[in-house]
């Protein structure tokens, strides 16, 4: 997968035309998120770049709040995380009993084991959340990606699991999210958004989803090109 080609349409989403670079990036099939970001106003492109590094206080403290999510690991002695990661399980799964949360059940999502609190090292238990909030939010998009039923599909796909938490790492690396204060422009307009709405970078990741499987799909990529 190209970094460089996901990182320009996101980049788009966040700095102009939200509505119009959906249509264009998913031919429609993202309409659902475009809707919801509808509240979080778009900056315009002639806007004194400056003045985005200037946090407000209320801007501050939303940052702070999405830090400590980033900050947790997922640990799978801690029932809150069991929990969820059942509950994705049970989203993903309904009509099939998980037998535990050690199980080769797990390879059928993608995971890359039968463990799949391994496979959480890179995007930590808010990759779980942002999972969750996919699934439970907008639930036929979900299924659609972790079944692969859009599109003219290889033999071999990437692995839904694994690609999730890699999004999750890639958005906190691109935002800048774990700096004190953000260091690009990218980074600063999104905050505007998470003011606005603090399930900004959850939906944010849902359309990184969506924008990755429709790269995937124009790539007609197979599971060697998976990165």
């Amino acid at each position: 997968m190209e970094k460089p080609a996901i990182q320009i349409l996101l980049r788009d989403l966040m700095m102009g035309d939200i509505l119009s670079c959906i249509a264009e990036a998913v031919a429609g099939s993202a309409a659902w998120l475009g809707r919801s970001l509808s509240c979080v106003c778009v900056q315009r492109r002639d806007s004194d770049a400056s003045s985005f590094f200037d946090l407000t206080l209320a801007q501050e403290e939303c940052l702070q709040r999405l830090q400590r999510r980033i900050d947790v690991p997922y640990d799978s002695s801690i029932i809150e995380h069991q929990e969820a990661l059942r509950a994705l399980w049970n989203v993903a799964f309904p009509e099939e009993e998980l037998r535990g949360l050690i199980s080769e059940q797990w390879k059928e999502m993608g995971w890359q084991g039968k463990d799949p609190s391994t496979d959480f090292r890179g995007g930590g238990f808010i990759s779980l959340e942002n999972f969750l909030f996919f699934a439970r939010n907008f639930p036929k998009s979900f299924q659609d990606l972790l079944w692969k039923r859009e599109g003219d599909r290889s033999a071999w796909e990437y692995p839904f699991a694994v690609a999730g938490v890699n999004i999750t790492f890639m958005l906190v690396q691109m935002l800048d999210l774990e700096a004190v204060k953000p260091r690009t422009l990218v980074g600063a307009t999104f905050l505007k958004f998470l003011e606005e709405n603090e399930s900004a970078f959850d939906l944010l990741y849902c359309i990184a989803f969506k924008l990755m499987d429709h790269q995937w799909l124009s790539m007609r990529a197979s599971y060697m090109d998976f990165n």
